[in-house]
């Protein structure tokens, strides 16, 4: 298994993830993981705090000479902004006489039930680490994690398919027309028309002082049979997908292949019909969105996420001042008025991430060498069946 875990404050020196348990000699490219740091600034409707942030990976242990150790992996992504919060963000230093702490909760943030569950009188201590910012070390993860895949031809994509109430209706049909498409639109969405609309929508958000959400998905291609169990919960890979994609900052849903779509009608209509084509075995269509009974059965994997719109609104809705009791208006923070693009780019990375757990776990081996090896072996049986 791999694992990693990550720390830091929104506004503090930086954001740092330790990784664990990827396999030696796997080439990795710095420019590809700030690429995918680049991808998760953009996106229209994105505030103000992606102007100050350039965000590039600094790799401090794990990689020699462009290629993994087999030991922990360390990387950091500076926070250019802290500049600008040194005192407000000291580590050690007096906390300054002057410093404006927030006393009143945004409705739909940790603010609240993280002030109380760890006994914060400032809920800054909350919201600092609460925030999206910190999906930065997320996307670090799941770029090294892309890379590894992509030794096994196995590809991770996302695309916006929903942004409010404005829903992609045209798609093209090759994958690579898809990303491309995708690629081009300000919101990640591969239907231009669509992209107009959402666009129009964003703005209609900005003007409103309101936040809008949607429902992005993420394709997995080139995935063997067999990654994850159908012999314990905890093993299932549509369930860790699930676990992992749920963990984003403002992610309410997640549905695989037909999703809630199946539980509309007949079973006739939704399971994948299976046929052998004398080589291997194939399916007409894919509402089971490439996992059955928690394992990959060769097709794509499909995954769809449902983002809520961001917690901050600059015309903000009641609340409480946690020090009065009093009703006031809820703080307003820096903030995105849609994030929903960006957060596609997240579960891209989170679902690569989970994929590549899945694999290591499958193929073993302590060294790329190893995984290659053990790979070749299973798909020539594989071919048999």
């Amino acid at each position: 298994m791999i694992r990693y875990l990550s720390a830091g404050e929104s506004h503090g020196p930086g954001l740092t993830v330790v990784i664990d348990g990827f396999p030696s000699n796997l080439p990795v490219s710095k420019e590809a993981i700030d690429e995918q740091l680049r991808r998760r600034q953009q996106g229209y409707g994105r505030g103000f705090r992606q102007k100050i942030e350039t965000d590039t990976v600094e790799v401090t242990s794990g990689i020699r000479f462009g290629k993994t150790l087999g030991t922990p992996i360390t990387m950091n992504v500076a926070n250019r902004d802290f500049k600008n919060w040194t005192e407000r963000m000291s580590v050690f230093d007096e906390k300054p006489a002057d410093l404006k702490e927030i006393y009143r909760p945004r409705p739909g943030h940790a603010d609240l039930a993280g002030a109380i569950k760890y006994d914060h009188e400032d809920i800054r201590n909350v919201l600092e680490r609460a925030s999206a910012r910190n999906t930065a070390t997320v996307v670090a993860a799941g770029a090294l994690a892309k890379q590894l895949l992509a030794q096994f031809d196995i590809q991770v994509t996302a695309h916006v398919v929903e942004l409010c109430d404005i829903k992609a209706e045209t798609m093209p049909e090759q994958l690579s027309d898809l990303i491309a498409a995708a690629d081009a639109s300000e919101v990640r969405c591969a239907d231009s028309e669509a992209s107009v609309k959402m666009i129009a929508k964003i703005d209609e958000a900005k003007a409103n002082g309101d936040t809008v959400g949607g429902v992005f998905e993420v394709i997995v291609r080139g995935c063997p049979i067999g990654l994850g169990s159908y012999a314990m919960p905890d093993r299932k890979l549509d369930g860790r997908l699930a676990g992992a994609l749920m963990s984003i900052q403002a992610i309410k849903g997640v549905e695989i292949g037909l999703g809630f779509e199946a539980a509309r009608r007949f079973g006739s209509n939704v399971h994948d019909a299976i046929a052998h084509d004398g080589s291997r075995y194939l399916r007409p269509t894919n509402g089971a969105g490439g996992l059955e009974g928690g394992v990959t059965n060769g097709q794509d994997v499909v995954v769809r996420v449902a983002m809520k719109p961001i917690s901050t609104l600059y015309k903000p809705l009641p609340s409480v001042n946690m020090q009065t009791k009093e009703t006031e208006l809820a703080a307003i923070e820096r903030s995105d008025y849609c994030a929903l693009p960006a957060a596609s780019v997240v579960g891209e990375n989170v679902v690569a991430w989970v994929i590549a757990d899945a694999l290591i776990e499958k193929l073993g081996g302590d060294s790329l060498e190893q995984m290659r090896d053990n790979y070749e072996q299973y798909t020539t049986r594989i071919s048999r069946r």
